[in-house]
């Protein structure tokens, strides 16, 4: 089977997974109730989907969707803050074709890239349970066995970075900003700053930092 076959199998087990039964209730009351500014959109409100390259060398690993952004447009890192500062950033890179992530139908295509999250559903406060971070490394694990390009993995914050080293078995490494892990088999772990608002508008992960990590991420595909 091919790998695009194989993920859109995969997605598909995603989009009806029901096994965290606090965050199948969350997105659907998050659905239901929307907010004022996107009272009139119909949220996609169920597990998101993984997206991109079937054959990246790039996987890009997130915390989860955001409860207005991915858990409503249906696309992880679209409709929101930080799927803007993704899509910008992949833009002047390389591996996408356009600068923003606005929705399922807009048109982004990804090159030599892919986006997938530690937890499929939009966790309360952006804080998933154990539990659910163990879940949810099934689907990540299966992406790993389908994504056999994919060279450098890049850990957006620290629960996405812990969530990757769990599910392959990784275990002492540190996380910081811009930092690189060999992990065998030619393979590097970076890690970045979520590009969250709570990040982005406190200086704390500022444009040139993330623009960096992009950059980093091209050479090391390229090498």
């Amino acid at each position: 089977m091919e790998p695009d076959d194989e993920l859109c199998r995969l997605n598909t087990k995603i989009a009806r997974c029901t096994l965290c039964p606090r965050l199948a209730k969350y997105i659907r009351q998050v659905g239901e109730k929307k907010v004022k500014r996107f009272v009139h959109d119909d949220y996609w409100a169920r597990p998101v989907p993984s997206w991109g390259d079937p054959r990246a060398r790039l996987l890009i690993l997130g915390l989860a969707p955001a409860a207005h952004g991915g858990n409503r447009t249906g696309r992880m890192f679209t409709g929101d803050s930080s799927g803007d500062w993704l899509a910008r950033a992949m833009h002047e890179t390389g591996f996408a074709n356009m600068p923003t992530s606005i929705s399922k139908d807009d048109g982004l295509v990804l090159d030599d890239a892919y986006v997938t999250a530690a937890v499929r559903c939009a966790p309360p406060g952006n804080k998933p349970l154990p539990s659910e971070l163990s879940n949810c490394s099934q689907y990540l694990l299966a992406e790993l066995s389908i994504l056999k390009n994919a060279r450098v993995v890049l850990a957006l914050g620290r629960i996405a970075f812990g969530a990757y080293c769990r599910t392959i078995n990784l275990k002492g490494l540190a996380f910081a900003h811009g930092i690189r892990h060999q992990i065998g088999d030619g393979k590097i772990l970076l890690a970045s700053y979520h590009p969250s608002r709570q990040n982005t508008s406190t200086g704390k992960l500022t444009w040139e930092m993330w623009l960096d990590i992009f950059r980093a991420a091209r050479s090391l595909v390229r090498a």
